[in-house]
């Protein structure tokens, strides 16, 4: 079956789901109940025609899913915000033995903000994989005279276990680990509509939670590919070696954000076994939701994306709902 198009994010004890310029997050409140917001996001760049353009639209995307992230990110936090404020709020209230309203905690978030929060995320992020991994292969250098290929080869296996001990780090985290559960209900979504399952919970349950079109296999692919551009980028000058490291982040962007989109439509085996390392990566990097987050994970699509539609775009039966593949 052809390609859904809706992509997520896990957010905090929740989904946030994008279908072309519509997006929502359902998240489950301390309440336990589930409330869903939809927006519209057209983007950080108002000129449509360069998000459409081969090899550029995967910079602006890469923006842009950074900012909707973060937007997304705040309005989850917020609930467990006012939670924690209002549970001060009334130890105090105890303690003084007195009675005040509460009033409803201020949003601070601006998309200014967040702007401002995802460049520097970014530049931490070059400075931690692009600028030590090209600091600690230039300390190499005095020990590997006369092979250039060596110590570029060794930057570029220091940028990668960098990356992968990174991701296992947090992956160790408790928090971090109901987020990565809430990536999984997000990806057995997905996969269980473009499996031609009716969007059920015991449907979700038997998907697969590991996704071609995930992030975890785009930041992958930039890793790997950043590693094959640096044995094409020589120059004596170790400055200019570094300007030009920095300079091609946006190239490997958008090549990686290509084959990121060609394997979310191809079933092509070679596409297939380009896919493996991100989709191994992924078992880091998502959990076995239980069926509340797959509720969460179901509201937030069916907020955004008319999967039964969809069903019928591709001839699929929807005789069935409750549970078997028509």
């Amino acid at each position: 079956m052809k390609s859904s198009n809706i992509g997520g994010q896990a957010v905090m004890e929740g989904v946030m789901m994008k279908n072309k310029d519509r997006y929502a997050v359902a998240v489950r409140k301390p309440d336990h109940e589930i409330e869903v917001m939809t927006d519209s996001f057209e983007g950080v760049i108002k000129y449509k025609k360069l998000t459409t353009i081969p090899f550029i639209r995967g910079i602006f995307n890469f923006v842009d899913s950074l900012v909707l992230g973060m937007k997304a990110l705040s309005f989850s936090a917020d609930f467990f915000l006012e939670e924690e404020e209002q549970s001060d709020q009334q130890k105090k209230e105890q303690a003084s033995s007195g009675e005040s309203k509460k009033e409803k905690p201020e949003k601070k978030s601006t998309d200014g903000l967040m702007i401002g929060t995802v460049i520097l995320a970014v530049i931490l992020a070059i400075g931690l994989f692009v600028g030590l991994p090209f600091l600690a292969a230039e300390g190499l250098r005095r020990f590997v005279t006369g092979n250039e290929w060596v110590v570029v080869g060794c930057e570029g296996l220091i940028r990668l276990a960098l990356f992968i001990g990174y991701v296992v780090l947090i992956s160790c985290m408790k928090e971090i680990k109901r987020v990565y559960m809430y990536h999984g209900a997000e990806h057995k979504c997905i996969n269980c509509i473009e499996s031609g399952l009716p969007l059920t919970v015991e449907n979700v349950k038997k998907s697969s939670k590991e996704h071609k079109r995930c992030g975890t296999s785009f930041l992958l692919f930039v890793m790997l590919i950043s590693i094959v551009i640096g044995f094409m980028l020589y120059c004596k000058n170790p400055l200019l070696r570094l300007l030009l490291r920095l300079l091609m982040i946006p190239v490997v962007a958008g090549i990686a954000y290509e084959l990121i989109k060609l394997a979310g439509r191809s079933d092509n085996p070679v596409v297939n076994l380009v896919s493996k390392p991100g989709l191994w990566l992924q078992r880091l990097t998502t959990r076995e939701p239980d069926e509340e987050m797959i509720e969460v994970g179901i509201q937030s699509v069916e907020a955004v994306f008319d999967w039964r539609a969809y069903f019928r775009e591709n001839g699929i039966s929807l005789e069935d709902e409750a549970g078997e593949q028509p």
